[in-house]
């Protein structure tokens, strides 16, 4: 999978899918799950209905975090990771000291996919594949669309009411 986001690139249905199945084939997903990113074309939403069909589960709601595209292209362009722990900073929220992450010490990097061609991709790739999935969960009655401008505390909060 790695090696996909490396190159910018997606991850194989089929690769991704297989990824989502095992994941929910361990114990504690049997108490429950959240599941970010997947699926995000309807193709993967048919393997996700099928996956939980197997195993006598259901989905109980689809979040729909509604971003406007310039607010997804600034907060994807500015993300920074460490390169030791993985913590998410941000360009406008950088660690305390010179790149160097809080938590670890290790160096904060902006990842190789977060530049503007390859993200400007990403989108025309959502709203040509991710957003119709949109009608598939609101005819299904599990669509909660959720407004994903303000900060974090205000945006779960938003997100928990939904649910």
């Amino acid at each position: 999978v790695t090696e996909y986001l490396d190159a910018g690139k997606l991850v194989p249905d089929e690769l991704t899918v297989e990824v989502v199945r095992e994941r929910l084939a361990q114990p504690d997903a049997a108490e429950g799950f959240l599941i970010d990113g997947f699926p995000r074309n309807p193709f993967q939403a048919e393997a996700l209905d099928r996956i939980l069909d197997a195993q006598g589960s259901e989905l109980d709601a689809a979040v729909a975090l509604e971003v406007p595209e310039e607010v997804s292209l600034h907060r994807l362009s500015g993300r920074r990771v460490c390169r030791k722990c993985g913590r998410n900073y941000h360009a406008d929220n950088p660690p305390k000291e010179n790149w160097t992450c809080d938590r670890c010490g290790g160096e904060v990097v902006q990842r190789s996919d977060d530049n503007e061609a390859t993200i400007s991709r990403r989108l025309a790739t959502y709203h040509e594949q991710t957003e119709p999935l949109k009608d598939h969960y609101r005819d299904r009655g599990l669509l909660r669309e959720v407004s994903g401008v303000g900060d974090q505390d205000e945006i779960f909060d938003r997100i928990l009411a939904a649910l």
